[in-house]
């Protein structure tokens, strides 16, 4: 179950161009545009 979980959030995240401290590191217009799907923007432009 967990194993699931930690598997889709990170393939969510590679999607999204979010590196591991949530940092958005992407190069698509669209990435942001979808960010608020799954994320909220965090101070420090993190995503959370």
């Amino acid at each position: 179950g967990n194993q699931i979980g930690a598997a889709f959030w990170q393939n969510i995240s590679g999607e999204h161009g979010l590196d591991s401290n949530g940092v958005y590191n992407g190069t698509s217009e669209l990435q942001l545009e979808r960010m608020s799907v799954y994320f909220n923007e965090a101070s420090g432009n993190k995503y959370v």
